[in-house]
């Protein structure tokens, strides 16, 4: 596995040449040089992967954790130091290839998508960054080696996110995304030093754990706080306003964003972390699923109307992580027969999701690409103008809305399982997600390839369908979400190394596959036609709850209320007037005191002999003055 360390370095190198050189260079060869690099990551990817999965197993049955890499950065204790290396275990070869595999389409779909941008060079300097800090979260020895890459996908998305730099809107976006994720990860900085100090220890499993005393009872609060972390960078609720918003960055930007390990990262950390959850933390796994339940629910409540089709996808996103986050907290044991079920099923959605969610937002950059508007009413009947586009489409709209036999519905069927063998009444919750998750998928297809075509905008500009460059990763794509669920993924990734056979649960996936049906049924009846009399009736019956979801239930005024109104202008505004006021105030009146003094008092250093001799002698009889009296 020496040859690891490349998968790390190459992107790197690509960076540094794109970003130092790419001014020299033509649009084409930065493009050349940015992706036959990832194709190179991939390919190294694709080889750690079979070498590691083929390999023998321990004689317990499960995979051994491999480090081909590590050296101490800082040491501080004998088992306390910051260490940088490359870990390789069943979960980090499995993002490997998503992240590879996400990143090189990106990177070919830009060819097209991008051809002709100013910036075409930085932009391709700024997704070899990104996808190296994605590559090196995962590989992370340590939780610290985590937080160090973690910040730099941070740092990288506020640069892709704003690339458009002279658009108001995307300069807005990046600061948000940049700002809230910053409050979220002080929190997992400070979860990370408790843990350091009470654990005795940075690494990711119990039996690297040495407690002080009083450390069982704060690790509990450590791994909240990191959860905190992984809460904003996975937009849970109420952390989640900056990922609509992220928007206004590039749309294959948007695909990596999704589908790769940016905001999937929070899932990874509870995962990666999740043996300490058991053995130290399981009411905060507890938490955890319900904070993920309800940012499903909302996020999902959400996307049922809106009409920016890029936001419906980032909500989708929000609510399927909530899937995700939910698998992983209705665990109760580390062993998947015995109530450990989610954590495999979370594994297992976060790969297939990373492959329908890119394909869903590569298409949406196809038919933005064609119509030159992210809005529904500029699209309808695009079916006929845009056939590869259009299938791909559907494929990863029946996938997401779990129907078989797309990907899909293996993972999200798992997950529902897991929901129901922790409480019926998170298994049911769920389940109505899902079906709303169904709902808006299909109003959003109904919406672009059928529905009422916007001749008006067609006379002046018929749409196509995209270039090779452009259509290639969606057919991979499409491709790899129809087979992905035939993966055995459980012989390879389980919550304790062990195989596991997927067995589908027959109630679950009967009565999971027949509510999509329904709700599929019930999205063809309201938007299929071109015009839509019943979604039009229940928009104007429940006018001001249709209103409210559209505009996010208002979560952002909230936070624009809180900001301006009463932190700015109540607490920061008096506080700025006393730092001008007084603070500066007392400081310049030294500052005058002493300049005033001293232009009254200069005389006595004139220089001149004479005057210093009758000071003398004066200051001389006044002393003998002051002892005779």
């Amino acid at each position: 596995m020496e040859l690891t360390i490349l998968i790390l370095l190459l992107p790197f190198f690509s960076f540094l040449i794109l970003g130092i050189g790419g001014k020299w260079m033509s649009h084409r060869t930065a493009g050349i040089i940015g992706t036959l690099v990832l194709g190179t990551v991939a390919v190294l990817s694709y080889v750690t992967a079979f070498q590691y999965f083929s390999a023998p197993r321990l004689e317990d049955g499960t995979f051994a954790t491999l480090i081909p890499y590590n050296f101490t950065w800082l040491p501080f204790t004998e088992t306390l130091h910051f260490d940088l290396g490359i870990l390789l275990d069943p979960i980090s070869v499995m993002m490997l290839i998503v992240i590879s595999t996400v990143s090189l389409m990106v990177h070919i779909y830009s060819f097209g998508y991008m051809k002709g941008e100013t910036g075409f060079q930085r932009y391709y300097a700024f997704l070899s960054l990104f996808t190296m800090s994605m590559l090196g979260l995962v590989v992370a020895t340590n939780i610290f080696q985590m937080y160090l890459f973690w910040e730099l996908v941070g740092v990288s998305s506020y640069l892709l996110i704003g690339f458009y730099y002279t658009k108001p809107a995307a300069i807005s976006a990046s600061k948000k995304a940049f700002i809230v994720t910053r409050f979220a990860d002080l929190g997992f900085l400070i979860g990370i030093l408790i843990y350091g100090y009470y654990g005795g220890t940075f690494g990711f499993t119990p039996d690297t754990v040495s407690l002080v005393s009083g450390g069982a009872a704060m690790l509990p609060l450590a791994l909240g706080l990191m959860f905190v972390g992984g809460a904003g960078k996975s937009a849970m609720f109420p952390l989640h306003i900056w990922l609509p918003d992220a928007m206004e960055g590039p749309t294959p930007v948007s695909a990596l964003i999704h589908a790769a390990t940016m905001v999937v990262a929070g899932v990874y950390l509870v995962a990666r972390m999740f043996p300490l959850f058991i053995a130290y933390a399981p009411n905060t796994l507890h938490m955890v699923a319900w904070v993920g339940a309800f940012t499903a629910f909302y996020a999902a409540s959400v996307a049922c109307v809106q009409s920016d089709i890029k936001r419906v996808l980032a909500f989708s996103t929000i609510s399927q992580i909530g899937f995700m986050m939910v698998a992983l907290g209705v665990c109760t044991s580390m062993n998947p027969h015995e109530g450990g079920l989610g954590y495999m099923a979370s594994m297992f959605h976060l790969f297939t999701h990373a492959m329908f969610k890119a394909l869903l937002f590569l298409g949406a950059g196809s038919i933005i690409h064609a119509v030159h508007s992210n809005e529904m009413s500029a699209m309808g009947g695009l079916r006929k103008y845009m056939p590869i586009t259009h299938w791909t489409f559907l494929i990863a709209c029946l996938a997401i809305a779990g129907i078989p036999p797309f990907s899909g519905f293996f993972s999200k069927d798992e997950i529902l399982a897991a929901c129901f063998q922790y409480s019926p009444v998170m298994g049911w919750v769920m389940t109505v997600i899902a079906a709303m998750t169904a709902f808006y998928m299909f109003r959003l297809y109904y919406g672009i390839f059928w529905g009422k075509e916007n001749k008006e905008l067609h006379a002046h500009h018929t749409p196509h369908e995209s270039p090779l460059a452009m259509t290639f990763p969606l057919m991979f794509l499409a491709a790899v979400t129809c087979g992905a669920g035939f993966i055995p993924f459980g012989h390879f990734i389980s919550s304790n190394g062990e195989s596991y056979s997927i067995h589908l649960d027959p109630s679950v996936a009967i009565t999971s596959v027949v509510i999509a049906i329904i709700s599929i049924a019930i999205a063809t009846w309201m938007y299929k036609n071109a015009k839509q009399p019943v979604a039009d009736s229940l928009a104007k019956q429940f006018k001001g709850l249709h209103k409210a979801a559209y505009n996010r239930f208002y979560i952002d005024d909230i936070y624009q209320f809180i900001t301006h109104k009463i932190i700015f202008r109540c607490i920061s505004a008096p506080i700025a007037w006393w730092d001008r006021h007084v603070v500066d105030g007392f400081f310049d009146f030294l500052a005058w005191a002493t300049n005033t003094t001293s232009d009254e008092i200069r005389g006595l250093q004139s220089g001149q002999v004479q005057q210093y001799a009758y000071v003398f002698l004066c200051g001389a009889l006044a002393l003998i003055l002051l002892l005779i009296l």
